[in-house]
């Protein structure tokens, strides 16, 4: 179900952007912008995004800081969203996408 949906997002952005490819994260299957990852799906099963820090969600939705240490503080600018908003994965795939190219 989860994976469904992310590849689903990710092979639909790689035929659109030359720029945009398969890749990987931390072991976990990712998708990247000239080479970098801007979202992946963690191994917990949630789509986590580089959407920068400050950022807003669609309406609804819950961005939970991204923090995959035990012993460190989460990583700046990266959110993670469970498969209950899977409806809005794909927006903020885009949105990431879009700080992607933005900051390339």
């Amino acid at each position: 179900m989860e994976f469904e949906k992310f590849d689903e997002i990710r092979q639909k952005l790689c035929l659109q952007f030359t720029e945009v490819t398969e890749g990987k994260m931390m072991s976990s299957p990712a998708i990247h912008f000239n080479g970098k990852v801007f979202a992946f799906l963690s191994k917990k099963n949630k789509m986590v995004f580089k959407l920068g820090m400050n950022s807003t969600a669609p309406s609804g939705v819950k961005l939970v800081e991204f923090n995959p240490f035990k012993n460190k503080g989460p990583l700046t600018g990266w959110y993670e969203v469970d498969y209950s908003h899977h409806t809005s994965w794909e927006e903020l795939t885009r949105l990431a996408l879009g700080l992607a190219r933005k900051n390339s």
